[in-house]
């Protein structure tokens, strides 16, 4: 499969802005951060929630923990993906029960990738609550999942993917659409 590159629609001030504002949200809707933890999932998600966690951390002069979720063996099309899955591992540095958890993934789509995530969650403890925060939401779900915070709301189609390259992971800070070629 062969992508084009149609349009940046976020450059490395545009995706500070919202992780500015997301932070802000997360602060605003928890009344604070006592018994937050911000979950990145892999593989962006992680440099996410950690930006998320050093910008609360700037607000509120208080450290988030920081969590790493790696949902390779929950995902429903496992066995589309390789008979021999690579599993990077789960690091979650606090006991999750009774805490206010914070999925963060870049791009939300169909819904599957965080319902593999709440699996993963769940199958660990018992949190208090679990909220989901993206960078980038592009419709077209499949499941009934919203994600609670947003950095930007992207209309797409079917024929197009959302790709969020961050320096820690791709030595790029942007948001491309791609559109699929024939």
């Amino acid at each position: 499969m062969q992508f084009t590159e149609k349009a940046i629609i976020m450059d490395e001030q545009a995706i500070r802005r919202a992780i500015i504002r997301v932070a802000h949200e997360i602060i605003e809707k928890n009344k604070g951060t006592g018994e937050l933890v911000l979950v990145g999932i892999r593989t962006r998600g992680v440099p996410l929630a950690e930006r998320l966690s050093e910008e609360i951390g700037k607000i509120e002069g208080t450290t988030v923990p920081v969590g790493i979720l790696d949902i390779t063996l929950y995902r429903d099309d496992l066995s589309t993906l390789s008979y021999q899955p690579v599993v990077h591992g789960t690091k979650i540095p606090v006991d999750i029960n009774g805490k206010k958890i914070v999925l963060v993934d870049d791009v939300l789509y169909t819904g599957r990738t965080v319902r593999a995530a709440l699996d993963a969650i769940i199958d660990m403890g018992r949190p208090k609550a679990i909220q989901l925060a993206v960078l980038i939401d592009r419709g077209h779900r499949e499941l009934p999942i919203r994600a609670d915070y947003v950095g930007k709301n992207v209309p797409t189609s079917s024929k197009e993917i959302v790709s969020v390259q961050l320096s820690a992971t791709d030595n790029a800070e942007q948001v491309v659409i791609k559109e699929i070629v024939d």
